[in-house]
């Protein structure tokens, strides 16, 4: 069914309005996400499956609930899933704690730990067992209260307390051992990102569309998916892009392309990664149409990016 299907047509409409509801949510969704799972990708994967969950559940609502709270614990439980799969099993349980872990901290002390929180890498989180990681995000990098905590994480506030408390040592306690580099970090570009940028910037279309394999999958992510010869409309519309720039680059430890809307500018707007099997492009994931993408990782950028 195409676009032009009236059912189809009106899913896509129902799908548009619910994204520009959500729209001033969807960064926040995000930078908690990343850091719950360590990764700008996989946080944005998250993102995704919480959207349309939301959407889906709300057909069964009778009337919509607080978006911001709803749509948090929705990502928090996906998150944590998420994190079940590769931790296996929640470690270091808060039952029983009680509500003294906080009761002397100061107000320096807390304007301290929300910096050391806003300033950690992203991937400097996933150091931290997930009900602390999830407690110093929505505290000291969101800003909720103890009380949203405790709600959106399904715990009692003193358990909510606790884990802050453990997390924001826990997170001071790996900066002073591990400082930031400051530095640029080198990697060595495989050969077929390398072709690939360099045809994108000498605007030979051919020779990218020449790289795509018969069976090829874009992610155009957010917007669109599409497979094989209908690929070929997502490179036309990257040649009606004159001044824009690509380059190698690394992100959560991936290779990617990070693409620059001008070549002027001090930094990327998002990033491109690319799949390849024998020397052709078998899968895109273009994030294009994140904006929040790469905004919320400054600390990690001089690391990362060449």
């Amino acid at each position: 069914m195409s676009d032009s299907d009236p059912v189809v047509s009106a899913l896509h409409e129902g799908m548009r309005r619910f994204l520009a509801l959500v729209a001033e949510i969807r960064p926040d969704l995000h930078r908690y996400c990343a850091r719950m799972t360590g990764s700008v990708a996989d946080g944005e994967d998250i993102v995704q499956d919480t959207l349309a969950r939301a959407y889906y559940a709300l057909s069964e609502m009778e009337s919509v609930p607080a978006l911001r709270p709803w749509l948090f614990q929705i990502a928090h439980n996906r998150a944590l899933d998420h994190l079940r799969r590769y931790e296996r099993r929640m470690s270091q349980p808060l039952d029983g704690v009680t509500e003294s872990a906080l009761s002397n901290e100061s107000d320096p002390e807390e304007s301290l730990a929300i910096e050391q929180a806003t300033r950690a890498a992203i991937s400097r989180f996933a150091e931290l067992v997930p009900m602390q990681r999830s407690a110093v995000i929505l505290k000291d990098v969101l800003g909720h209260s103890l009380t949203e905590l405790a709600q959106l994480m399904a715990i009692s506030e003193p358990a909510a307390k606790a884990a802050l408390h453990r997390g924001r040592e826990r997170l001071l306690a790996l900066a002073a051992a591990s400082p930031e580099a400051g530095g640029l970090a080198t990697h060595a570009v495989s050969p077929g990102i390398a072709r690939y940028v360099t045809l994108f910037n000498a605007r030979d279309w051919d020779g990218v569309r020449a790289l795509l394999a018969e069976d090829v999958r874009l992610d155009l992510v957010s917007r669109a998916k599409r497979t094989g010869r209908d690929v070929a409309s997502y490179v036309t519309n990257y040649s009606q892009k004159h001044d824009w720039h690509l380059t190698p680059g690394w992100v959560d430890g991936r290779e990617v392309i990070v693409v620059f809307r001008a070549r002027g500018d001090a930094r990327p707007a998002y990033f491109i990664e690319l799949e390849f099997a024998g020397g052709r492009v078998t899968t895109i994931r273009d994030f294009r149409y994140v904006p929040y993408i790469l905004a919320d990782a400054p600390s990690s950028w001089r690391e990362v990016f060449l």
